[in-house]
């Protein structure tokens, strides 16, 4: 039996492997890079979040009817027909959100705004359990304020709301696409149903 030998000089399949573990350590670098730094490059993901330039408080109060929304833990037990009513008192806004439940049953919960100096009222913090306060910014108004994409900056809740239960389709596709220019994920949006739109005017 022959002994491996002992020459100092190596194969050339020993030589190529050392080169093709280099190349591989390169492109596992650059993939891993790159996985790394696709969530910054997303649009708006990283970014402050832009509001509108200015809110008329005046015309932007009334009814709201949710169109698509986030889902969130605190309208879990809305099931349909949810709309939010806002009413200026004094310097705060008064806050009536209300859906139907799955026994059909109206569910409403009050809260208070108030408008963070220097937005040009297109910033609120709003509160429904004081002292917690929840940000609520105007992202997307249209002239006749009759639709809105109203968010916050962590981009984990974000709303669509319209002046009538139904909005076209081609708006909603409009202001999913501000949203998700915005850096928020568009794709899980909700829509809300309104088989049995609730009144305007206030509780039933």
């Amino acid at each position: 039996m022959h002994k491996p030998s002992s020459s100092g000089h190596s194969s050339p399949t020993q030589a190529r492997a050392p080169r093709r573990l280099r190349d591989f350590g390169r492109q596992a670098l650059a993939a891993f890079a790159l996985a790394f730094a696709a969530p910054l490059l997303q649009a708006g993901s990283g970014a402050p979040l832009e509001t509108v330039p200015a809110v008329d408080l005046g015309r932007y109060t009334g009814t709201w009817y949710e169109i698509a929304l986030l889902p969130n833990r605190f309208e879990r037990q809305c099931v349909s027909d949810t709309q939010a009513r806002y009413t200026v008192d004094g310097d705060a806004i008064q806050v009536l959100n209300r859906c139907r439940k799955a026994d059909g049953r109206i569910d409403e919960a009050r809260g208070r705004a108030k408008i963070v100096p220097g937005s040009g009222n297109a910033k609120l913090r709003v509160s429904f359990f004081w002292p917690f306060y929840g940000d609520y910014w105007v992202l997307a108004l249209d002239e006749a304020y009759s639709e809105v994409l109203v968010g916050e900056p962590g981009r984990k809740y974000a709303w669509i709301l319209a002046r009538q239960p139904d909005l076209p389709e081609a708006r909603v596709q409009a202001l999913l696409e501000r949203a998700a220019a915005l850096g928020f994920p568009a794709q899980q949006f909700k829509r809300v149903a309104h088989p049995q739109p609730l009144e305007a005017a206030g509780s039933q």
